[in-house]
């Protein structure tokens, strides 16, 4: 079971050590600070993922964030704050950050560049280790911590019904000092995203598309999905597929009802882990207007369904 708990250690704070969300579509600033205030709503979000559901010291994801838009000096700009807790066998990565964007009226859309100014915190509990020698040094017994500085930056465009994105994450490649004799470098992530809303001749059904793909310099992950969304009035219902090649298919399905989105998926590895080894993950959403901006000056709609 240790070497099961390092794997996951190794795989994921070395080759992936963003945490992968199936419903990115809607949790945008966890990667891009310039989608930040993408709409004229106060956007409230957070999601539970529990990955390698049945393995013990699984890996469990919590995600919090909000954001908003505000005019001022005859500008659009964006605000946001994010929390995330991530726990990984011995391993706990936190991150709280917040982002500001700039947005400008290009072409018929609208592109925004934005920053991200966090702080990164790793904990490791080598207590928990069950060695075989006890006292190994090759090995941490004891707890540890260290925190660094975390930033990013990133591009958006959105144009009607269509939008794209590219970002970094860790653009400083921040170097965490856990203890006196270990650290924990954190790589550059690079990403890239973008969406298209298929209209159908029923008015009342559409067909969000959507891809985000991110390299890190020695692994990547794309994922591909779309779903099927019924609209009627404020009434929303959706279901959908997301792939990622060599890495897994995941189902979801969700709606919004009362002003809160809820979503759930699950996350089937193409691997030799057994389907029911899976990953689940739950996703809450709130959305209120706002009327921060001039008389007219909120008329641009967002591709973003839930």
């Amino acid at each position: 079971m240790v070497f099961v708990v390092l794997l996951l250690v190794v795989s994921r704070a070395e080759a992936q050590y963003d945490v992968s969300f199936s419903h990115y579509f809607d949790m945008e600033p966890s990667f891009n600070p310039a989608s930040v205030g993408k709409e004229s709503k106060l956007n409230v979000v957070g999601a539970y993922a529990m990955d390698l559901a049945g393995f013990k010291h699984n890996p469990r994801t919590m995600y919090i964030a909000g954001d908003m838009p505000f005019y001022m000096i005859k500008s659009y700009h964006g605000v946001g704050a994010q929390l995330m807790n991530d726990q990984i066998g011995l391993f706990q990565h936190q991150r709280i950050a917040v982002q500001y964007a700039y947005k400008q009226k290009l072409f018929g859309g609208t592109i925004s560049a934005g920053v991200q100014a966090g702080v990164i915190s790793e904990n490791f509990d080598g207590s928990g280790l069950d060695l075989e020698t006890p006292n190994d040094p090759a090995f941490i017994t004891s707890e540890v911590n260290g925190n660094a500085l975390d930033l990013g930056f990133g591009v958006y465009y959105m144009h009607k019904r269509w939008y794209a994105g590219a970002s970094v994450q860790h653009l400083n490649a921040p170097l965490v000092e856990l203890g006196e004799t270990n650290e924990l470098q954190i790589d550059r992530t690079y990403y890239l995203t973008g969406g298209y809303n298929i209209k159908l001749r029923n008015p009342f059904v559409t067909i969000p598309t959507s891809v985000l793909a991110r390299y890190d310099g020695v692994a990547y992950r794309a994922d591909v999905t779309a779903r099927v969304v019924y609209t009627n009035d404020e009434k929303v219902m959706y279901a959908g597929a997301s792939y990622s090649p060599t890495n897994s298919v995941t189902l979801l399905i969700g709606g919004r009802l009362h002003g809160i989105n809820v979503g759930y998926s699950y996350e089937f590895y193409t691997s030799a882990i057994n389907p029911g080894n899976g990953s689940h993950e739950l996703f809450v959403g709130y959305q209120t207007n706002l009327n921060l901006f001039k008389k007219g000056r909120n008329k641009h709609k967002s591709v973003r369904l839930l």
